[in-house]
């Protein structure tokens, strides 16, 4: 029985973020009526305070979901590369890259920062530096770059990133910013693999 009511909770949970999900993409977190998205999900606004507490908590669980398929696709993207230094940098231009389509600018770029606050202070930037921070470390170790502190690397790197992503997402006219801003990570990424 008790397995059977958490599942439950779980279809429930996953029918309110995807039903939010499409109305976030479609109209943006601010024109995303409440009423409009748990009656597409065939739930009632209890089901979504119950389970989120608000709106805002239903974002954050939207981010999360976007988040963790990012995250999914950027390790296929590191796996397919040659070197493991090669990799690292090849996720972090799919990072910026991924800036470009629609549902990511919209949710994850624009409206999250503006309901949620600064992107670098979210759990999933910091679960990502702590990981980044383990991965410099290893390709030190390994030799696939010169001695660097990891910490360090890895908050300038994901600090880059994410300033950058957030700069093609806000901008008027983001292929031509996605180009200056991938050129330039580019240069101040490799500057890491370069002897001091």
């Amino acid at each position: 029985m008790a397995g059977r009511r958490a599942q439950m909770m779980e279809e429930t949970k996953g029918r309110l973020v995807q039903a939010a999900r499409r109305a976030f993409a479609e109209k943006g977190y601010a024109g995303a009526s409440m009423d409009d998205l748990t009656a597409e999900a065939g739930l009632t606004r209890g089901a979504l305070y119950h389970h989120f507490g608000d709106k805002r908590g239903l974002l954050q669980a939207v981010i999360d979901q976007i988040d963790a398929e990012m995250a999914g696709r950027l390790r296929v993207v590191g796996e397919r590369a040659s070197h493991p230094w090669r990799g690292f940098l090849d996720e972090y231009r799919a990072y910026i890259e991924m800036a470009l389509e629609p549902e990511i600018q919209r949710i994850l770029l624009l409206d999250g920062p503006a309901v949620l606050g600064d992107p670098s202070r979210w759990p999933s930037q910091n679960a990502c530096l702590a990981e980044t921070t383990l991965r410099i470390q290893g390709l030190v170790a390994d030799g696939a770059i010169p001695p660097v502190d990891a910490e360090a690397a890895a908050r300038l790197l994901n600090g880059a990133s994410l300033h950058a992503a957030l700069w093609v997402a806000a901008s008027d006219a983001p292929e031509a910013t996605l180009a200056k801003a991938l050129d330039a990570f580019q240069r101040l990424a490799e500057g890491l693999a370069r002897p001091a």
